[in-house]
This record gives structure tokens, sequence and C-alpha cells, in this order.
């Protein structure tokens, strides 16, 4: 990518759209592309700058705001390349015909990659106001395999997890606000019957743990506890006091978190557990993960109404859990079963049962 940046780069300048005195005008205008690291924690403004700067990539107390102080001192304006990217267009047909898009407080369109549980996985253009239902029902093409849609999650993995039933909310800033979630890069994950809501915030809080610049202790050590809460809880050792003790720990470092990297990581857990707080509770209270994820929380059976006794999945056992004679019923042993599901994956008639 960076070499292809430079031949851009290269060509402007031979047409004379960069440089001094473009296109024999007395007005000048140069770019210089730089190519950092790639952590997250640079989506931060100040962050971005100090890593442009040439030093380790670190958010910095505001004010001074970058308007006033920011790249190397001076006055700077920050803008994403998506932003950029509308200028031309805005240019050549005006202001009135893109505020003819979207909706009275969010113009425009906004660009989604549409992945996860999803028909059509890609990048997707909507125009502000477009509802979930139109996203994932008509461009998304619906979710595969009859499956029912159960969540979308919006912003990356700062942003928090929207419910079937607000799957006619008009995607655009304020809605996705009040939700819990954000517009963010404009990641859109979407989420079938088959995923485990506690899973996915852990999973989303693992990566926000190993993104965080490890500045302030709020984020620092906010990440690590929440995610070692959520590895409790999905491992079956979680207890009902455990749900207070993580909306208090999110909401302290939602307040006092350098950045929007640790104030926003919580969102995914607590909007899971605003909207999904029966699965923490059928957690943590009857230890068991109703969307067959948790591995702590499984077991295996086999129907011996269905099983036929062809011992393919005794064969393939890699612990010699499952016992049972030809053309009799077999039993998985739950003490010796690793929870590998190599027996259901082999079974031809359905027989082995995940609980």
């Amino acid at each position: 990518m960076g070499s292809e940046m430079g031949i851009r780069d290269r060509q402007a300048r031979e047409y004379g759209l960069l440089g001094e005195k473009i296109l024999g005008t007395d007005f000048s205008f140069d770019i210089e592309i730089r190519l950092g690291a790639g952590a997250f924690v640079c989506g931060e403004e100040t962050a971005l700058m100090t890593s442009i700067e040439g030093h380790r990539g670190e958010p910095r107390p505001r004010p001074p705001f970058p308007a006033v102080k920011g790249l190397f001192g001076k006055p700077t304006v920050l803008n994403n390349v998506e932003t950029y990217s509308n200028i031309p267009q805005i240019i050549r047909k005006g202001a009135k015909w893109y505020s003819s898009m979207g909706t009275e407080t969010s113009k425009g369109t906004k660009v989604f990659a549409l992945g996860g549980k999803i028909t059509n996985v890609g990048l997707v253009e909507i125009p502000m106001g477009t509802t979930l239902r139109e996203i994932v029902e008509e461009i998304g093409g619906g979710i595969p395999n009859g499956k029912k849609f159960k969540a979308a999650q919006t912003g990356g993995p700062s942003g928090g997890c929207i419910p079937a039933c607000h799957i006619d909310t008009p995607i655009d800033y304020e809605h996705l606000t009040a939700l819990g979630s954000m517009m963010g890069s404009g990641g859109l994950i979407i989420m079938d019957e088959d995923t485990c809501m506690v899973d996915i915030s852990k999973f989303y809080l693992n990566f926000t743990v190993d993104e965080s610049c490890g500045k302030c202790t709020p984020c620092r050590i906010g990440t690590r506890r929440l995610l070692q809460f959520l590895e409790k809880i999905t491992s079956g050792n979680g207890e009902p006091e455990d749900l207070d003790k993580i909306e208090e720990l999110a909401l302290h470092m939602k307040s006092s978190s350098l950045c929007a990297l640790g104030q926003s990581a919580p969102n995914p857990v607590l909007s899971t557990i605003k909207y999904f707080k029966d699965e923490y509770i059928e957690h943590i209270v009857d230890k068991h993960c109703p969307a067959g994820v948790c591995k702590s929380l499984l077991h295996f059976e086999i129907d011996p109404g269905l099983c036929k006794g062809c011992t393919l999945c005794a064969r393939n056992c890699p612990v010699d859990a499952i016992s049972g004679g030809v053309k009799q019923p077999h039993v998985i042993d739950k003490d010796k079963c690793i929870k590998c599901g190599l027996c259901m994956k082999n079974c031809k008639f359905n027989a082995i049962i995940k609980k």
C-alpha cells in the first residue's frame, strides 16, 4: 500500500497537481505521506500526532486541543480519509445535493464493512438513516442457513451490540449513541442465534486489552480486570455480584480514562449486559451457555434413539471418552471428554447433542 501511495504522489507532481505553483498559479499545496505502525490507539487524534512525530503512539491530555497546538506544536486539523473522499463530490454537485441524503442531523452517506453471519459480505455505502433491517435483509441478503438475526455490533471493538428488537432503528450518529453503540470506523458485524453474547464481549475486550497503550491506569488495568470477570463467567465460576462489579468498573473507565480507547472499551460489555442480561445470568446461575459456545459450560450427549452403533465417533475420539459395542448405542464419559466436538462432526446420524 505504501508503494501505491508513493506512485500516486509522483503522478500528482508530474501533472502539476502537487507542489509549488500548481497548474501555473500562485497556489502551492503539498502532501507528505507517513506510514504508522498500525496501532489501534492511533485512531485517537493526539496519539496519531504523537506517532507522526516519531514517538510511541500514546494520547496526550487536552487542552491544548490540536486546532490550537497540534502536530509539531502547530495548529492542526485532523480528518479521516473517508471525510476527505466526500469533498470532490460536494465541490462538483454542491452542498445542497450532499445534504439531500441522510437525516436532519446526520447528512450524507456512510461506508460500512459488513461482515459476520450475513450472506453478502463486503463494503457497503448507505445513506444515513437507512434502517438496520434494510442493511441486513436487503443489502446483506439476510442471515444464511435459515438462522435468526440476534444482534449487530457497530463501531468496531469500541462499539456496542444492537439487539434484534431494535432492527428497525435508523443508522445515524444519534440513534447509535442512544442505543449504547457508536458509528466509529464503520464496522458492522452481524450475529445470529448461535452467537454467545458473553463470549462476543470477551472477544472484543481481548482486542482492547492488547491495544491499550498502557499510559493511563483506568484503561491499562481496567480492561484487564473486565476481561478477567468475563473469563470467570464463561469458565463457569461467575457469581451474581460480578455483574454489579463489571458495571461499576466500566463506568469508572468511561469517566476517567485518558482517551477514547479506554472510555469506549466497556461498550461491548455494557451493551450486552443491558440487552442480553439473561444470558449472563444463565452463565452465572445455571452454569450453562445457551448458544453452546463457552467450552467450559458445554457437555456432549449421545441420543440412544438415533445412535446406530457405527463406532465412527468412538474411533475418532482423541481421548477414548466414547464406549459402546457395534450396532449398540454409545455413551460419552463426561469426565474424560475434552469437548473437542470431533464426535459431533463425524456422526452421520445427528445422534450427538451439544448442550
